[in-house]
């Protein structure tokens, strides 16, 4: 649960969203249901996860599936942590 709480508190300081992800479900909807979260947010996402969890995100990793939903994103991050 940790890594969700972080990726929503994320997800909400990179958006400038101001509380707004307090709601957020890992079944809430980002890409194309979240006004703020254009190309240039997902990088600067992808750029605060890296730098949050200690990730190194390769370019063939990402496809607009990965920010499908909160689970896609939170999954991900999981995927890349150290077992």
């Amino acid at each position: 649960m940790q890594v969700t709480q972080e990726v929503i508190r994320l997800i909400d300081e990179v958006l400038s969203l101001d509380g707004r992800s307090s709601t957020f479900t890992l079944d809430t909807p980002l890409l194309g249901a979240i006004p703020e979260l254009d190309s240039m947010a997902v990088v600067s996402l992808i750029t605060g996860l890296e730098n949050h969890f200690g990730l190194v995100v390769d370019d063939d990793d990402m496809d607009g599936s990965t920010f499908a939903t909160v689970g896609s994103l939170v999954d991900y991050v999981n995927s890349k942590l150290p077992a």
